[in-house]
């Protein structure tokens, strides 16, 4: 019944947003649909179709030719694009002095051109009756390495359950990475608004960062699990060989309820690895856990998405393996489309604290959003956070931050 909907659903996209195909990154050139037939309200979140895109390995394909053959399925052109963000950031910093040169940080204003400037390549590798392989490979233009991120799902499909296999490596965005369906900010590229920290506690832990390992997953229409055996580092930067021994779980149910499409979960990072290679007697240790909720639905005719989140990490600062020691955070937040695929306008609320186990240092967050949609590969954004407590008031922060930003997908 699941694949016979899932068919349903790919025909209904295809003749829905067909004739109006603005966007053609990867994805949208291998199903031959528009961006908003996998994203909810604006990229990069996703909706309901664009995670059982995912959830099958990037592997479904629309019109595009193929080349075809025994034990062969393979799209004929390597599907490419371009992801480009280019922002403008103001800040305002108690105390800070002015900038030798203006730019130089952002409290005198700094352009950021290109923020990100990424090339993607993705698609199916193969598709085998009940087996089904696919890929995304990421590369930083701007960075000293073409490669910044890659991983090979590999699919099993036992009807109302999905087994997955994903080899992975990232230089930035952590070991949920591997896999993962919500847009809260559990894994740091998809996220419902760019300031990241401020509407999402994993980020505000920094939970991100290098990872290389191999992501197991279970995946039904009411629920996955992903339990991830990693090591926090970047392989291509790192060598090739990685000792695994870091772990990373992540349990999240997907009801609908009320008409409401709900992804709720918690994500727990533990494990021990040694810190500068064999013979370095201290360990280090990966340790946080968060718990997250996502809601996408109608409010008073609009398509609304609603967030929350809560976590924290380990309080000794040399057991964090690059999080953020001993903080914890809390954020909820809205992000209402007031014009369907056009204009989106959020807000959200950060209470955390910093030193939780010995003097609690607040520092909270107001957070203000809009999303303009030019086309549906191309968006403004308007981010302002007020940052409030012991945090800003100290001066060693950004109080207040601005974001302007152009973001382009082709």
């Amino acid at each position: 019944m699941k694949k016979v909907a899932l068919s349903l659903a790919s025909v209904l996209a295809a003749a829905t947003f067909a004739q109006e195909a603005s966007a053609i990154p990867s994805f949208a050139r291998q199903t031959g649909m528009a961006c908003n037939a996998c994203h909810q309200q604006h990229f990069p979140v996703l909706n309901g179709f664009g995670q059982a895109f995912k959830a099958a390995g990037y592997t479904m394909m629309g019109s595009q030719e193929k080349v075809e053959g025994e034990h062969i399925s393979l799209p004929a052109t390597l599907n490419g694009s371009m992801l480009l963000k280019a922002r403008y950031q103001m800040s305002t910093t108690t105390g800070a002095a002015a900038d030798a040169v203006g730019g130089d940080t952002t409290n005198s204003g700094q352009w950021q051109i290109p923020d990100e400037f990424s090339l993607f390549f993705g698609g199916r590798v193969a598709d085998a009756d009940a087996m089904k392989i696919g890929f995304m490979f990421e590369g930083n233009t701007a960075g000293a390495m073409l490669v910044a991120g890659l991983k090979v799902p590999v699919v099993f499909d036992l009807g109302s359950v999905k087994l997955m296999a994903i080899p992975y490596l990232t230089d930035a965005l952590g070991a949920s990475y591997g896999f993962e369906q919500s847009s809260t900010g559990a894994v740091r590229g998809v996220r419902w608004a760019e300031h990241r920290k401020d509407i999402s506690a994993q980020q505000y832990l920094n939970t991100d960062g290098a990872a290389t390992g191999f992501a197991f997953v279970a995946l039904h229409e009411m629920g996955y699990v992903n339990f991830s055996r990693y090591a926090p580092a970047f392989s291509a930067g790192a060598g090739a060989a990685q000792t695994l021994t870091a772990n990373y779980l992540r349990v999240a149910v997907t009801p609908t309820i009320a008409d409401w499409a709900i992804n709720a979960g918690v994500q727990s990072w533990s494990g021990t690895v040694v810190a500068g290679g064999a013979g370095n007697a201290t360990d280090i240790k990966p340790t946080a856990t968060a718990i997250d909720f996502q809601a996408f639905g109608n409010v008073a005719g609009m398509e609304t998405g609603v967030y929350s989140t809560y976590g924290k990490t380990a309080t000794d600062s040399s057991s964090t393996a690059g999080f953020n020691a001993d903080r914890n955070a809390f954020t909820v937040g809205a992000d209402v489309s007031v014009i369907p695929h056009i204009l989106h306008i959020g807000a959200a609320v950060r209470t955390a604290t910093r030193n939780a186990s010995t003097t609690k240092l607040k520092d909270n967050s107001i957070t203000g959003t809009v999303v303009y949609d030019l086309a549906q590969n191309v968006a403004l954004h308007v981010n302002h956070s007020i940052r409030s407590g012991d945090v800003a008031d100290a001066g060693s922060t950004e109080k207040n931050l601005t974001t302007m930003m152009l973001e382009a997908a082709w």
